[in-house]
């Protein structure tokens, strides 16, 4: 009852959220902060993240970690969907990193990243 008076109050509409929206945006999230923590230089690869995840929050090992999943999926559409909740929700939570933004762009996997961290 709280949360509907305070949804009418400040306008929000409610809707019925699937189980799978509740994932995807969790999933996502991770993915696009991993993404800036890798820009930023705060982790030196995406492997390492997924490691940390899958090691030690247990992030479902089967599926390799956010950042491999997100391979896994492909950047594009990873970035497509983060650039829709950005737009439902509005505000800067949902902003795409740079990172994930220059990689989609250029058909390149955060596997690439790995690579060309390793060559430096």
């Amino acid at each position: 009852a709280l949360i509907a008076k305070l949804a009418k109050e400040y306008g929000v509409a409610q809707r019925a959220v699937s189980d799978a929206e509740i994932e995807e945006r969790c999933v996502l999230s991770l993915v696009n902060v991993g993404a800036d923590i890798l820009n930023e230089g705060l982790a030196y690869r995406a492997s390492d993240i997924d490691v940390i995840w899958t090691a030690g929050y247990g992030f479902p090992r089967w599926r390799g970690g956010p950042m491999f999943y997100a391979d896994t999926l492909g950047l594009a559409l990873v970035l497509d969907r983060v650039r829709m909740f950005q737009a439902t929700d509005g505000g800067d939570y949902w902003r795409p990193s740079p990172l994930l933004e220059k990689l989609a762009r250029e058909g390149r996997t955060f596997a690439d990243w790995d690579k060309a961290q390793r060559q430096r």
